[in-house]
């Protein structure tokens, strides 16, 4: 428990830093954020058109379904590099040797590694998600909870995903485009129906690279509850989250200093 409160506070005080940091350029920040929520409002007005002209579902989700999952989807990657942007950073840091600087710090490496940097545009991200659930669900205080929990678990599942990719460098070399297309594909995967998908990618959106866990599997608690699959959820989403943190802490075994000094205030 102890443990936990001090990674905690760690994780607080990099966001209040990070925070006060984005807004010393306040019009740069709200520039950014406000651009990503419109890029995202544009996606929602062709799924509205694409409503209109076919009627009824789309493989079995109604508009309203959509609107879930592009909520939970564009909070759960704005949460994830708000607080953790630095995860999709480690397979450069481990290249140039910029890691040394996390390795002499007298706090947990993955937790400070992660919790370095946080994304600007990512705020419109988040903040995004949350006004388009208030548009499409209003007060409906059960969905709600559904859209949180997604948010929740989505953060984690999306960093996780991130710093398992990128410590792959740890073990085969450069693995950035590896990483950027792993994210892409966890982004591109939860933005759709995941039974226009074949049988081989549905599997691996519930196994290798878990998007479906981040969305898919709230949407359907949402429309009726399952104690057993809530479990299974979070379950799987603390296997994972597990599996990510040991496969970094392994890698460091085969990371070779870049005797870079660089220093952190």
């Amino acid at each position: 428990m102890q443990a936990i409160t001090r990674h905690a506070k760690i994780m607080l005080c990099y966001f209040k830093f990070n925070l006060a940091s984005a807004l010393e350029y306040r019009a740069s920040f709200f520039t950014q954020a406000f651009g990503m929520a419109l890029s995202n409002s544009s996606f929602i007005f062709f799924w509205w058109i694409a409503f209109r002209q076919l009627g009824g579902d789309i493989a079995g989700y109604s508009f309203r379904d959509i609107l879930f999952i592009w909520s939970v989807t564009s909070s759960a990657y704005g949460i994830s590099h708000v607080l953790f942007e630095n995860a999709g950073n480690i397979s450069q840091l481990i290249i140039t040797g910029e890691l040394d600087t996390f390795l002499l710090q007298p706090c947990n490496i993955l937790v400070n590694v992660l919790c370095a940097k946080t994304s600007l545009s990512a705020y419109g991200d988040l903040a995004y998600g949350f006004i388009l659930m208030a548009l499409s669900h209003g007060a409906d205080l059960s969905v709600w909870g559904w859209f949180i929990l997604g948010v929740l678990i989505g953060g984690l599942l999306i960093t996780a995903i991130s710093l398992t990719a990128h410590s792959l460098t740890f073990y085969i070399g450069n693995a950035t485009v590896l990483g950027q297309m792993t994210t892409e594909f966890v982004i591109n995967f939860s933005i759709y129906p995941d039974k226009i998908y074949g049988s081989v990618v549905r599997a691996l959106m519930y196994t290798l690279v878990p998007a479906g866990l981040i969305v898919h599997v709230p949407l359907r608690l949402a429309r009726e509850f399952s104690p057993v699959t809530l479990a299974l959820l979070i379950g799987a989403t603390s296997v994972y989250c597990l599996f990510a943190g040991w496969f970094f802490h392994r890698g460091l075994y085969k990371y070779e200093s870049g005797n870079v000094i660089v220093t952190r205030l």
